[in-house]
């Protein structure tokens, strides 16, 4: 498996990590039932995950995401979700667990912070780690596909959040992942940015087509964005609904009813959402 993150890519011959007696990095090989995956989806099977004593928080989950999905993950803090992208992405090395996780070769990490090296230009920064004698090319496209054409040569600190994260797609996209991977990646940023990389990240994916599993907070973000939303509950799948709208808009009049549903699940109301997710029009603190 080679995963990019924040540009540092790492391999693997196998694309399958199967723990016994605690979570196995990406770069090694498994000694139990590693098999290469078939396909650019991604299974999960049986997967625990603990950090202590007390209990776990990944509890036997099973998911399954088929090749080029979009699935937005939701839930209360604590219930495992950046756990389980930690755990596609291989950088879960020091919790304790056990379970089967097939995932495609080539995987992508976004976050919240969009990790750029302080001391690259934007270009070295989208091509950082990357091999070939067009590397620079492919880095220009990707910089032109979100919208940075002409930056190259612009230093992460001149960036506004909002490009920031741009660069951030250009850099997980520019390898061609068949699996991306994003947590929280629009948290930061204002109502309108957080729309137009609603836009653009559903246009990207349109193209380059990798499956994608988005952690967020925010129910509205899920329903926009993904074929399904996940609700996580007590470290296993609570809930799993296919987004079945003809437009991805609050116009759409299943979309107040899809978001009540899961506000449902999530235990919340209008009335009383906690700190745990984004109440509909507003955003969460930083």
């Amino acid at each position: 498996m080679a995963t990019d993150v924040g540009g540092v890519t790492t391999d693997s011959a196998t694309a399958t990590v199967t723990d016994t007696a605690g979570a196995t990095a990406a770069g090694s090989t498994t000694a139990v039932g590693a098999t290469a995956a078939t396909t650019a989806g991604v299974t999960v099977r049986n997967l625990h995950r603990s950090f202590n004593r007390s209990g776990g928080v990944l509890n036997g989950l099973d998911l399954d995401i088929a090749p080029g999905e979009f699935v937005a993950l939701i839930g209360r803090s604590g219930s495992g979700k950046s756990t389980l992208l930690r755990a596609l992405a291989g950088l879960d090395r020091d919790v304790e667990g056990y379970g089967r996780i097939s995932v495609p070769r080539q995987v992508s990490v976004v976050f919240q912070d969009s990790r750029l090296l302080p001391w690259r230009r934007l270009l070295a920064n989208v091509t950082f780690g990357l091999e070939g004698k067009d590397a620079a090319e492919r880095g220009r496209r990707a910089l032109t596909e979100v919208g940075l054409a002409g930056r190259e040569r612009a230093w992460p600190g001149e960036l506004s959040g909002g490009q920031q994260q741009r660069a951030a797609l250009a850099r997980s996209l520019v390898r061609e992942p068949q699996l991306l991977l994003a947590d929280e990646p629009f948290g930061a940023l204002d109502a309108l940015t957080r729309l137009q990389m609603h836009a653009l990240l559903r246009k990207l994916c349109a193209v380059h087509k990798p499956a994608v599993l988005l952690v967020t907070h925010d129910v509205d973000e899920a329903i926009v964005l993904a074929d399904r939303v996940i609700l996580l509950d007590e470290g296993v799948v609570g809930t799993d609904v296919r987004v079945d709208l003809e437009e991805r808009s609050q116009a759409d009049p299943g979309f107040a009813a899809l978001r009540r549903q899961l506000l449902d699940a999530l235990g919340a109301t209008g009335e009383h959402l906690g700190s745990d997710f984004i109440a509909p029009g507003t955003r969460r603190a930083s």
